[in-house]
């Protein structure tokens, strides 16, 4: 192998680069103990953090002119058990990073000035949604999406609504649902 060093005596780039690539498993494969910064699978970044998905196994009743939690309280998945379903709805994640959180909200046949979607982070108002106007009674399916970071301790994410006048979130596993994934760590 010929040397990549201008000075005779420096033995210090003495390997390539090339000769530094990483391990390429194939097949199946267990391993016990893995130290990597960035686990590559087929060429993409693979995580491997908390996700959950709820959804509100019954109405919640939103009064005129109040935001509102939704007891989305009917559990999808939750890969962490990060997602308190019976007491706080909240998604609590124990992992610090950034995450992918999405909830939607059903209403059926309302009048209204105004409906608002909004997900609450650490019981402080944080990203609005759709904010959308029904005038005579109808059906409204909206929705608010966000890419926010959690330390993964203490901070935690609800989804609310406002309604202008008195108005019911159906109960609805297609139309009412509150989701959250891990993209990237902190």
């Amino acid at each position: 192998r010929r040397r990549h060093t201008r000075f005779k005596c420096d033995w210090s780039s003495d390997v390539c680069s090339s000769d530094l690539g990483g391990q390429t498993i194939s097949g199946t494969t267990t391993v016990s103990t893995l130290n990597a910064t960035t686990i590559q699978v087929g060429g993409n970044q693979a995580v491997n953090g908390p996700a959950f998905s709820a959804y509100a196994g019954s109405t919640t009743s939103i009064s005129a002119g109040t935001t509102t939690k939704v007891a989305l309280n009917t559990k999808e998945f939750d890969t962490n058990s990060n997602y308190d379903n019976t007491t706080n709805y909240r998604f609590t994640p124990t992992v610090a990073g950034y995450y992918q959180i999405t909830a939607c909200m059903r209403f059926a046949a309302f009048n209204t000035s105004e409906v608002v979607v909004l997900l609450y982070k650490n019981s402080s108002a944080f990203k609005l949604g759709t904010d959308i106007s029904v005038t005579s009674g109808g059906v409204a399916i909206i929705n608010v999406s966000a890419l926010i970071y959690f330390n993964g301790s203490t901070d935690y994410v609800e989804a609310f609504c406002y309604s202008g006048s008195a108005a019911t979130v159906a109960a609805s596993q297609t139309g009412t649902y509150f989701q959250g994934v891990m993209v990237r760590g902190a």
